[in-house]
């Protein structure tokens, strides 16, 4: 029988242990509830009289489950992205939602820094010739300088001036396209804030760092990559969706450029053996593994958890995803 004042359901995860969480929100008289849903059913039955939720992947946390929560409190997503909750219909119910923006920003940036460089030197091109049996650096011609090259970033924020400051080292130069972003921070990073359709005419590597939501959705179509230089190549460590598949297949394809490298795809993985992507040589993804490293996992872990024990001991969280719930709070005297 739980004897706990709080209690806390995990709608899934695929961490090797919840003990991180147990122990934060144990501090605060709650129990914590693990579950794998798979249906929005399995979450409302799970959670019905729930004070909290820690979500990963499991979508969506919409309209329908919202309402039926009674007694929640807060959502704490594992992670920085936050499409898998209905934010405005959290907000109508008075709902905190929260996430872990400062989370991975090194493995992301490195990721992408990596990408970058693997595309600049064709280094998989000249890894399988060698294993193929070719000794012959000329397989990769052209490949150019990096230093004084444009480093186009879409999307500047946590991550984004990561890679920045990163960047510097190699000698690119920076551009941005963040329309929320001020002057200070540009000159802050030694990058200059351009608009959309300068960033894609003169950068040699594009790199998306945007979050996916109806805004963002197909940024990238075909009439922006037809503005990219043919040599340039595209970097994706966001969200799969911010890209228009169709389109990146025909760019790639076609050669409006000339590469790209992707963490992330529009369709659920894992990718069928007959996909046609996976038949383009100027074509490379990783499997979604940016933002992974042992550290990682445990302040991701932990700092979703200590957002939700905020949220029980009647404090403010620290990164509210819907910071006007605040006002909905105040006026249903819920706080």
């Amino acid at each position: 029988m739980n004897t706990k004042k709080f209690k806390v359901v995990v709608t899934d995860y695929e961490f090797v242990s919840l003990d991180r969480e147990r122990e934060i929100l144990d501090k605060v008289d709650a129990q914590l509830i693990p579950n794998q849903c798979k249906t929005e059913n399995d979450l409302i039955a799970a959670a019905l009289d729930a004070d909290a939720l820690l979500n990963l992947y499991f979508r969506p946390i919409s309209e329908k489950v919202l309402k039926s929560l009674k007694k929640c409190k807060v959502i704490s997503r594992y992670g920085i992205g936050v499409d898998t909750i209905d934010i405005e219909a959290a907000t109508r119910h008075g709902i905190i939602v929260t996430n872990v923006p400062s989370y991975c920003v090194d493995e992301v940036s490195d990721h992408a820094l990596g990408l970058i460089l693997t595309c600049a030197r064709k280094i998989v091109l000249l890894n399988k010739t060698v294993k193929d049996g070719i000794w012959d650096f000329k397989v990769s011609k052209p490949v150019f300088r990096i230093r004084g090259k444009n480093l186009g970033l879409v999307g500047f924020g946590k991550i984004g001036r990561m890679v920045a400051k990163k960047a510097k080292n190699f000698g690119f130069n920076i551009l941005f396209y963040d329309p929320y972003i001020s002057s200070d921070i540009a000159k802050e990073y030694s990058a200059k804030p351009v608009g959309i359709d300068t960033l894609l005419k003169e950068s040699d590597f594009v790199s998306l760092h945007l979050p996916l939501n109806g805004k963002t959705r197909h940024f990238l179509d075909k009439k922006k990559f037809k503005l990219m230089k043919k040599s340039a190549f595209l970097i994706n460590v966001s969200r799969g969706g911010v890209v228009n598949t169709d389109s990146l297949y025909r760019a790639l394809r076609e050669g409006w450029i000339a590469g790209a490298a992707l963490d992330v795809i529009e369709e659920i993985p894992p990718l069928e053996k007959d996909n046609p992507l996976l038949e383009l040589e100027n074509l490379i993804i990783t499997p979604h593994g940016a933002w992974y490293s042992e550290e990682s996992i445990a302040q991701l872990q932990e700092t979703a958890a200590e957002e939700v024990a905020r949220v029980l001991k009647g404090e403010w969280p620290l990164s509210v995803v819907n910071p006007e719930v605040k006002e909905r709070l105040k006026k249903q005297n819920l706080r």
